[in-house]
């Protein structure tokens, strides 16, 4: 039993990292783009507004449409099929925006991005709590985040050499074309390797449930009140270029710091949350709430400290909280349950963002005020989750 179970959990690992691996080379393509679209959108005369919507409106659409894919990945069992497609329409979109030649083209090529990560995020995370069972859901899902954010540190600084040799916007955007095609080949290679990952969990009988738990229902909206205070990096990146905090080239180093930090949390985080429990995720969601008022009115350094803390908020979001959903669902309602949180989670997102590119053009202290007492606000909630899982 003991030698069935280590193959098991090695399996079960070498899945977890092939998958890794596929999100290190997505990220590199995704998040080396985001790095610039912020600056790319005022290159091509958005204003501060639109950028705030334009990034807002991307992950509601994002967010959104993960609730229609897991549903459809529940009630079919095609994982695998729903998976690939998103992962083709996510990595195309990207350097397809070389070819924008205005802001709403650009800013439809970042909604399509959004879309098609929206897609393949349930079928692909329902897989990942299964490989997740036998190593502990954080310390799985916190190996499969730092994997993801190494990608999302190489891509913005793949985009920042080509800016400090004298390229455009648009040869960045092209670039990317190689790590895109990298991420879809060993898509195809895992989903050659695995092509049943439900296989991976020891599953147990379980009974018919016609709903999600109040513990569900509560965990979403404390997390949508994090998300609704989560300045999105486009509109801090914008507010780098306008207030001149940081030169162009920099701006992109200062993204890629920030999800080397996410890397890093995630492991440990994810580490602490199989040890202690909920608790690390209420300490986390405390502390990043202050990296707004470093961004918005640090200079140089101050801005950098804020964006480590913005990694670590970031770093928690990507690893525990997806951790944590497969606790309180059950097994065959995983891609639903992940559906249903990211658009809840998706829709405060997009109208905080929306919010808060109204309140930059307004006033920057009143954008701060309410991106720290949104995120404040999800601590009484998450202390309530944490009770109810007692």
């Amino acid at each position: 039993m003991t030698g069935n179970s280590n193959l098991s959990k090695q399996s079960a690992l070498k899945f977890v990292v092939i998958i890794g691996v596929v999100s290190l080379f997505a990220d590199m393509t995704y998040e080396g783009a985001r790095s610039i679209t912020g600056p790319y959108l005022a290159f091509l005369g958005a204003s501060g507004t639109i950028v705030g919507i334009v990034a807002g409106f991307g992950e509601l659409i994002g967010y959104g449409l993960r609730l229609v894919s897991g549903y459809i990945s529940d009630r079919t069992g095609r994982y695998w099929p729903i998976t690939l497609v998103g992962y083709v329409i996510n990595m195309l979109a990207v350097p397809l925006l070389a070819l924008a030649g205005s802001w709403p083209l650009a800013a439809l090529l970042m909604i399509a991005e959004r879309a098609g990560k929206a897609i393949r995020n349930p079928p692909r995370d329902a897989m990942l709590s299964h490989a997740t069972h036998e190593m502990g859901r954080g310390w799985g899902f916190g190996i499969h985040e730092a994997l993801d954010q190494i990608g999302a540190v190489l891509g913005p600084l793949i985009v920042t050499a080509v800016l400090y040799f004298k390229g455009s916007y648009q040869t960045g955007f092209a670039v990317l074309l190689v790590p895109a095609l990298l991420a879809l080949s060993v898509l195809l290679a895992a989903r050659l390797l695995y092509p049943h990952p439900r296989d991976l969990e020891t599953i147990l009988p379980e009974l018919e449930t016609k709903g999600f738990s109040r513990k569900f229902w509560l965990y979403l909206v404390a997390a949508s009140l994090v998300g609704a205070g989560y300045i999105d990096f486009p509109l801090i990146a914008y507010h780098f270029e306008k207030a001149s905090v940081v030169s162009d080239n920099w701006i992109p180093v200062f993204y890629a710091v920030a999800m080397g930090v996410d890397a890093l949390a995630a492991l440990l985080f994810g580490y602490l949350f199989d040890r202690i429990g909920f608790s690390i995720l209420i300490t986390v969601s405390f502390v990043s709430a202050f990296f707004a008022p470093l961004v918005l009115l640090g200079g140089f350094y101050l801005a950098l400290v804020g964006m480590g803390l913005w990694g670590v908020g970031m770093g928690a979001q990507e690893s525990i909280m997806r951790a944590a959903i497969a606790e309180m669902v059950p097994i065959n309602r995983r891609a639903s349950a992940y559906g249903i949180f990211n658009a809840g989670y998706g829709l405060l997102w997009f109208l905080g963002s929306a919010l808060m590119g109204f309140l930059y053009d307004v006033s920057i202290p009143y954008l701060i005020l309410f991106s720290v007492a949104a995120q404040l606000a999800s601590v009484p909630v998450f202390l309530f989750v944490r009770k109810e899982s007692r």
